[in-house]
């Protein structure tokens, strides 16, 4: 759920029963409590209860701090709502609101670990809401306020800041004000203003509005030189009608009276009002080089598109994903509590809100790491118009953020532990990171720039049928779903499935027009293979795979997926009797582990057994290509029980034969074996072997059998808290991929979209 772009995204890719459906199945909700201690034991129960608790309670008792060693409290929030603002339903209660603050609590945890509880409070009264809330102190490191309308919101926050001695923080008001901020120092920098001098209108006097225009201030911007405007036009001294104690604060003395006075020669504009707010016309009216921070929710004030047509010297930012420079709260909310918590901050004050702004406008202007090259398809994004704000799924989000507001906690006075090194904090931090979502994330809206047209081989199963819509309803692009009409038309209506939507095609093997042609085609590959024509008729009418497999092979798809209700082997046997190997390629399964900190491919999961020293060189390009098309630049380590020569044995002979190889090819990428498991991704190990060829630990493993790949993917699956995807299928001439006998719904589109993204690379 993005912030600043919540009720778009909702309408445009999911419908409103998958909606209900998402948030109804299983255990109902999107929130559950887990021990992080042992409950197994009697004595378990003793220690965590009466009477081992009591111990803990004395020491808590005679020194209230020591709540931060015993209990959740600091690393826990509460995110509280009266539902008078829900997203931009408005107000529609306190308890409408608590999906909301379901997704809130579980983005605080996706993206900075950082636990927290929902608690919707049941008054519109603002000094009952205060009163709820104030006594609530002792359970939580901070408070996150949230769809709370205005004015209300300033009054409560500013109240409750008084009376708690803990964090709080209206999200609605300063995580926007803080992304704005970052993106407007960049802006500032490229276009060669000074902070100062720089004229600003700001349309909208909102929550979100006035926080951003008092924290700019707090930057130094020089207040005369901000305009702030309403409905009614220019909030300037001496004007009665429509004001409040909060506008009048931002008054400024001046003879303009519209927004389309204001924004004539101004420098920068801020919107936080409606669509279709700004006209072709004010924007013209700019100074050279104009800075226009569109924000409205769901629609911008103008979009990109028309400001490009009128101007080509612009820098613009929107709430949208859709565009460059998204101004998206959850850069900012996770990892400001993130570092509040960590240094148990009294509060969240100015230093910390600009500390946390300069932090992510510099981290625009780095260098990217490879999980932001992936989202742009391989090219990195390079500080300049088009890239100010960092993305959301930037991992060092988690590291710089958190550091920059931690710091400048200690710096103000309002910490109350001390951080004894930034450096070992920032690994702290890094280690928390969950690349998971990110991941997907990324190759979805690739997918999207790029819609493909995938064949669901398996559609009279109902979860088949979920991702198949799913698949269209994210707009990833049309879901073919191949079985007998009949028989999928009965399961979608036992099922309360829609099928006649936008994206969705039924096709029906028996009776369509294709069946000769791809019968042909299929004759002519296997007729000195055994085959008859009468037997290539049958695969062609009966056998969904071969004939999804036909499709693809043809063009008649883009790319199929397939291996809900048969084994890996038997599903890749039945492709590849219509798909040949992609020329000069091998055929190999791919694992993507997703971990902590980490993301590593492994290969080979599904095809060779016990390969040769020169299948293991192949799988070894594969699965570097792999890699190298979802944006990583590949360290590949060829692995065995050996590293380097010690102990020796026969199977690791093969291994190096295998390093031997690639050097003969003289291969794009970093490489080097053998070596054990522990040498390729610990850095302290590998040191150890100064002579490595790698310049980092590896993010591809080639496994030196089929057995080995297979075993360890799902110990770390089990075992280790990993997500692992897979096996890709690589190095077919045509993209598909076979999900596991069984799959759900969402794993199935997942590969669907991963054989999307396969087929346009």
């Amino acid at each position: 759920m993005s912030e600043a772009d919540k009720g778009r995204r909702t309408r445009a890719i999911v419908t409103e029963q998958e909606a209900l459906d998402f948030h109804s199945q299983g255990r109902p909700g999107k929130l559950e409590i887990t021990p992080t201690k042992p409950m197994a034991t009697q004595r378990d129960l003793s220690l965590a209860y009466s009477p081992g608790v009591a111990v803990p309670v004395k020491a808590i008792a005679a020194d209230p701090a020591t709540a931060y060693d015993y209990t959740t409290r600091g690393n826990m929030v509460a995110v509280i709502s009266n539902g008078t603002a829900i997203l931009g339903l408005g107000n529609l209660g306190a308890l409408a609101s608590k999906p909301v603050m379901e997704g809130k609590s579980v983005l605080f945890k996706r993206f900075a670990d950082v636990d927290s509880i929902d608690l919707e409070v049941d008054t519109e009264n603002v000094d009952e809401f205060i009163n709820c809330v104030r006594y609530l102190g002792p359970s939580f490191g901070g408070i996150n306020l949230e769809d709370i309308k205005a004015p209300e919101c300033f009054i409560i926050e500013s109240r409750l800041r008084e009376l708690m001695d803990i964090p709080v923080f209206h999200d609605d008001q300063h995580g926007t004000a803080i992304i704005a901020a970052a993106g407007l120092i960049n802006a500032l920098e490229l276009t060669g203003r000074d902070l100062k001098t720089t004229r600003l209108v700001c349309n909208g006097a909102g929550a979100a509005a006035i926080a951003c225009v008092e924290l700019i201030k707090s930057m130094g911007f020089n207040p005369e030189n901000i305009i702030l405007c309403d409905t009614k036009g220019v909030i300037y001294q001496g004007r009665t009608e429509g004001m409040n104690q909060w506008k009048s604060a931002h008054a400024v003395k001046t003879d303009r009276r519209s927004l389309e006075e204001a924004m004539n020669g101004a420098d920068v504009v801020f919107g936080l009002s409606q669509k279709g707010a700004f006209t072709e016309d004010m924007i013209r009216s700019m100074a050279p080089k104009p800075i226009i921070f569109a924000m409205a929710n769901p629609d911008p004030e103008i979009t990109p598109e028309e400001v490009a047509r009128i101007r080509d010297d612009a820098i613009m930012a929107t709430g949208r994903s859709d565009y460059p420079n998204q101004v998206n709260n959850v850069l900012g909310f996770p990892y400001i509590f993130r570092g509040a918590l960590d240094v148990r901050a009294s509060t969240i004050n100015d230093a910390m809100k600009i500390a946390a702004a300069r932090a992510l406008a510099s981290l625009a202007r780095e260098d990217v790491p490879d999980d932001v090259a992936a989202a742009y398809q391989g090219v990195r994004p390079r500080f300049g118009p088009q890239y100010i704000i960092p993305v959301p799924f930037d991992p060092r989000l988690i590291s710089a953020i958190p550091m920059a507001v931690a710091k400048a906690a200690i710096d103000s006075g309002v910490a109350r532990r001390d951080i004894p090194s930034l450096e070992a904090y920032g690994r702290e931090l890094s280690a928390r990171r969950d690349p998971i979502a990110s991941t997907l994330q990324r190759l979805y809206e690739r997918v999207r720039r790029h819609p493909k047209r995938v064949v669901f081989a398996e559609a009279e199963e109902e979860q088949v049928m979920r991702a198949a819509i799913s698949y269209a309803n994210q707009q990833l692009g049309t879901a073919v779903l191949l079985g007998r009409e009949d028989l999928i038309r009965a399961t979608a209506e036992r099922a309360g499935i829609e099928l006649d939507r936008p994206g969705i095609e039924i096709v029906n093997a028996r009776i369509s027009t294709r069946v000769e042609a791809y019968t042909d085609f299929l004759y002519a590959r296997l007729q000195r293979k055994g085959y008859l024509l009468r037997d290539v008729q049958r695969l062609i009418k009966t056998d969904r795979n071969h004939f999804a497999a036909c499709m693809v092979a043809l063009g008649d798809a883009d790319a199929m997926v397939t291996g809900t209700t048969r084994n890996y082997s038997t599903a890749l046997e039945e492709v590849r009797r219509c798909i040949d190997a992609k020329p000069g390629h091998r055929v190999i399964g791919v694992s993507l582990a997703l971990t902590r900190g980490r993301t590593v491919f492994v290969a080979d999961t599904a095809v060779h057994d016990m390969p040769s020293a020169e299948e293991l060189a192949d799988i070894a390009e594969e699965a570097a290509g792999i890699a190298r098309r979802m944006g990583y630049e590949p360290r590949v380590a060829m692995l065995a029980y050996s590293t380097f020569g010690h102990p020796t044995g026969e199977r690791s002979e093969r291994v190096r034969e295998a390093v031997k190889i690639l050097d003969r090819r003289r291969v794009d990428f970093e490489y080097d074996g053998e070596m054990a498991a522990d040498v390729a991704l610990n850095g302290k190990v590998m040191e150890q072997y100064p002579f490595c060829r790698l310049s980092g630990t590896a993010n591809v493993l080639v496994m030196p059998a089929f057995h080995s790949a297979s075993i360890s993917t799902k110990m770390l699956q089990e075992l280790g808290g990993s997500t692992v995807i897979g096996p890709l299928l690589v190095g077919l001439d045509k993209s598909v991929q076979i999900t596991s006998m069984g799959a759900k719904d969402s794993d199935i589109v997942n590969m669907a979209a991963i054989a999307a993204y396969n087929a346009g690379t």
